[in-house]
């Protein structure tokens, strides 16, 4: 069985590793031949060497070389660059993770080829369809032969929706995978030492929505919520932040007097990020994957927006959603400095077997 696993962005490489790990150790697997693409170019300065030894995955097999700024530009180029690739390479399946605009190009491409599409991570809906993301999902989760969902109520949404039942199988988070893999290899990163901190000594403060980013008097507004909230605890807060919003936060930080416990860092490689963020006092951030990876590690989590993908991270897990309100994320940090926090547990089927129950149903 030929196998083609694409990835749109950086996040979706954590996401495939597991099932490139799992093709690869296990015998059973051997029929299966995989390539692993991505849609972008080969140079992307995200795609940094340590991501892949620390995932333990080659390189991209493919680059479909797709870079631009316009999503109906980038759209079309993935399209006809992967129409391309699959009339040079034998495919019998397309696996798509997630929910990017290039994921939606490669699944329209896909059943235009009759090629069989599964999905990973489907099922998942903010239900606002004014967000490009959201026509995304819709289009890839109607198109796919197999829908790989991490939890119930993303089944639930998938069947509503009209999917069959037997198209739909909740495999768990994928994304646990890797942290279980790696959870007792994980070293003590030597910024840690550099800032002089100790573990639960600290918060630690992610920011990657670009609406959130390119808004900055409401960022600012949320930074100084932020600072408000810790009520003078004075609680050291780590930014690993990349590029446009470090340059950004920095900005804020200097026009409300650069408080000194506030301390942006250097992005970090994804196995000193996972210690830095398992070892964290409590977490701030708009992203999903940390979101379900504090929960995974039980650490109180503050997530910037007004939804989440994987709900089973609010009803059963350590976060807490307080949209862009900053009065909601005040209380929310004072709540989480003073530890009143919510007792979690793990949802279900985040035992670290997704990739196994995903070959074991595509075979």
């Amino acid at each position: 069985m030929n196998i083609a696993i694409v990835c749109g962005a950086r996040p979706n490489f954590m996401k495939v590793a597991p099932i490139i790990r799992a093709i690869r150790n296990n015998k059973s697997y051997e029929t299966i031949n995989s390539r692993l693409i991505y849609t972008g170019k080969q140079d992307d300065p995200t795609l940094e060497d340590s991501l892949f030894n620390d995932l333990e995955i080659d390189r991209p097999d493919f680059y479909l070389d797709v870079d631009c700024e316009n999503l109906n530009e980038l759209t079309g180029q993935v399209m006809s660059k992967f129409e391309r690739y699959l009339q040079k390479y034998p495919t019998d399946v397309v696996i798509v993770v997630d929910d990017l605009a290039s994921t939606m190009a490669i699944a329209i491409v896909t059943k235009k080829q009759g090629i069989k599409l599964a999905h990973i991570a489907a099922g998942t809906r903010s239900f606002d369809i004014a967000m490009p993301k959201e026509i995304n999902r819709l289009v890839i989760d109607g198109l796919s032969d197999i829908l790989f969902t991490a939890g119930i109520s993303n089944n639930n949404i998938a069947n509503k929706e009209g999917a069959e039942l037997s198209k739909v199988y909740m495999v768990g988070n994928i994304l646990i995978d890797n942290l279980r893999y790696y959870h007792n290899r994980l070293q003590r990163p030597k910024l840690l030492d550099r800032v002089g901190l100790k573990e639960k000594g600290y918060l630690v403060f992610t920011l990657n929505r670009k609406a959130l980013i390119g808004d900055k008097p409401h960022l600012s507004l949320l930074i100084k919520a932020m600072i408000n909230g810790m009520k003078g605890t004075a609680m050291p807060i780590l930014a690993p932040l990349r590029s446009e919003a470090a340059m950004m936060v920095k900005e804020i930080l200097a026009e409300i007097g650069s408080p000194s416990f506030f301390i942006l860092i250097e992005p970090q490689s994804y196995l000193d990020f996972a210690y830095i963020t398992a070892n964290a006092y409590g977490l701030i951030t708009d992203s999903g994957n940390v979101a379900e990876e504090a929960t995974f590690n039980q650490v109180p989590c503050i997530t910037v927006n007004s939804y989440t993908e994987h709900i089973e991270t609010v009803k059963q897990g350590t976060n807490v959603l307080v949209g862009e309100d900053p009065e909601l994320l005040s209380s929310s940090v004072s709540d989480m400095m003073s530890g009143q926090w919510k007792k979690a547990t793990l949802p279900d089927r985040w035992d670290g077997r997704s990739a196994e129950r995903i070959l074991q149903i595509l075979c």
